[in-house]
């Protein structure tokens, strides 16, 4: 028997447990943090990350629970997750949210393990199952399965945002002869649907100023946005990134001719590039790639190869760049471009600074013998840039092609 206060719990093991976890965070909840050490503050911190994940598949159990016994019934609610909210101050979206996620977690019972081991975090554990749900229906529950066991092992080193990109692509990985097709077949539904929604209202105040909305498919906001934040980038004597430097950006855009005098970001001009493979620019199904990172439906591809407001890069075997068009009488952009194709972004572990934002780095620095190339050169941010170069801290090579830095003793 556990008592907490008036309360006590002699029945369910769950009632029990939760009575332990109340009175261990009463025993804890004055004790001060300055004593820990550095190691023991990033031990605990990572364990008290993973405790609550597993409290939340606790929680997310008895509300399936709840929904299931339609525990609201009994007040009048129209349903548990209503009670809930109501019961807690949750807002109902938030509490439909959970319950739906603790439905999804009965139906996918390796995630909800997982989570109830603390393996995988409540936003992994979302964007798996939503990832599973989205597969089409006709393709074999053992290629489903082995999908979602594929992103439950991925979630050990990638965060929800890189999972859910994983998780469009996740039959590229385990069923290639199903994945290319059925990745282009939504790529190009999603953008007929986004251009048939395309719009553009303008309000002209009377007062000097004009208000405006729109709704534009991803690919084209994606280069618009790339161009803005050039003009809007501080070193290139923009205003910065919140949203009246933007706006004071997007003035400056329109009264420029974006194809010609846009500044260079990262050393290339913001012109917006397309990664695609040869056998997509001949007539193939495989889906492209703009350097923001969006996919691109195959059609879309060959049209924007055609545009001069793009750069195609053509890639053969082994993903080996052949050919950089338009811009290949400049090397120097030409191997900016090359490396960040390959590299995406800042190499730097956990670092998330686009391609556009980053600085070419040798490798083996050019006061060692080092040379000007692709193979020797990466993408660095201004700030892990620095520390490259910085003799207080060491650069590491990691086995997955990324760095990181350690301060020197």
């Amino acid at each position: 028997m556990t008592s907490t206060g008036h309360r006590t719990d002699r029945d369910h093991p769950i009632a029990a447990a939760l009575s332990a976890i109340e009175a261990e965070l009463d025993h804890v909840q004055h004790a001060r943090a300055w004593s820990m050490s550095d190691d023991d503050t990033r031990r605990a911190l990572v364990r008290a990350t993973r405790l609550v994940a597993r409290l939340a598949a606790l929680e997310l159990k008895v509300a399936a629970h709840a929904d299931r016994n339609r525990v609201g019934d009994a007040s009048g609610a129209t349903s548990a997750g209503v009670w809930w909210a109501n019961a807690t101050h949750m807002t109902q979206a938030e509490a439909h949210r959970k319950v739906k996620l603790a439905k999804a977690l009965d139906q996918h019972e390796p995630v909800g393990e997982a989570l109830a081991g603390g393996d995988v975090l409540l936003d992994q554990a979302a964007v798996i199952t939503q990832a599973f749900d989205a597969l089409p229906d006709d393709v074999d529950p053992d290629i489903k399965s082995l999908a979602r066991d594929h992103l439950l092992a991925a979630a050990k080193d990638y965060d929800a945002k890189a999972l859910r990109i994983q998780g469009r692509r996740i039959l590229d990985v385990v069923a290639p002869e199903v994945g290319e097709a059925e990745e282009a077949r939504q790529l190009a539904k999603e953008e007929r649907e986004a251009e048939a929604k395309a719009r553009l209202t303008m309000h002209d105040d009377g007062h000097g100023m004009t208000y405006g909305r729109f709704a534009i498919r991803t690919a084209e906001a994606d280069m618009l946005r790339k161009a803005l934040r050039a003009i809007a980038a501080p070193h290139a004597g923009g205003h910065g990134f919140d949203p009246h430097g933007m706006g004071l950006a997007f003035m400056d855009y329109i009264r420029r001719n974006p194809a010609e005098k846009l500044p260079t970001a990262g050393g290339v001009s913001a012109t917006v590039v397309v990664t695609m493979t040869l056998e997509t620019l001949m007539g193939g199904l495989k889906a492209a790639q703009l350097d923001t990172g969006i996919r691109i439906s195959p059609g879309l591809a060959r049209k924007l190869a055609c545009e001069a407001g793009t750069i195609p890069v053509v890639l053969g075997g082994k993903s080996e760049v052949l050919d950089v068009g338009r811009r290949r009488r400049f090397h120097t952009k030409a191997q900016r471009i090359a490396m960040a194709v390959r590299d995406k972004g800042c190499v730097t572990l956990a670092c998330e600074r686009p391609a556009s934002w980053c600085e070419a780095h040798h490798l083996t620095q050019w006061a060692h013998g080092g040379h000007t190339s692709v193979d020797d050169g990466a993408l660095l941010c201004p700030r892990h840039h620095t520390l490259a170069h910085h003799p207080d801290y060491q650069l590491t090579h990691n086995t997955s092609g990324k760095v990181s830095f350690t301060r020197r003793q």
